[in-house]
């Protein structure tokens, strides 16, 4: 279990640190407005962009675990989280707080054997 925590920490850095780049951190925040984007819809941008960094979470979640489930639970657990941040109801601390609390429980579930 403890090599499995190690792995979605590494994952989580790398998601949520490396891969993420100041674009992306910009434009996967609903109130983030631009005029340059070639969209006809430009502030819809942000529903692509979070859903595209959160499935690097998901991707790295379910290399982890070995599973889908909880790579899908964590799509969804770090929409939530990050949608929540980019409105201002908590902070950049709060937001990872939260996101760790999240590999605790995946790590909880696999340990529990609800999830195989």
């Amino acid at each position: 279990m403890l090599e499995t925590l190690f792995w979605l920490l590494v994952g989580h850095a790398v998601a949520d640190f490396g891969l993420q780049s100041d674009w992306i951190a910009q434009h996967k925040n609903p109130s983030f407005r631009t005029k340059v984007e070639r969209s006809s819809r430009p502030e819809l941008i942000w529903i692509e962009v979070s859903a595209a960094h959160c499935m690097m979470h998901a991707g790295a979640v379910a290399l982890a675990t070995g599973s889908m489930v909880l790579g899908l639970l964590e799509f969804v657990a770090h929409w939530i989280i990050d949608f929540c941040k980019c409105e201002n109801y908590f902070g950049f601390h709060t937001d990872q707080l939260l996101h760790l609390g999240c590999k605790l429980a995946w790590l909880m579930l696999l340990a529990s054997g609800w999830i195989d």
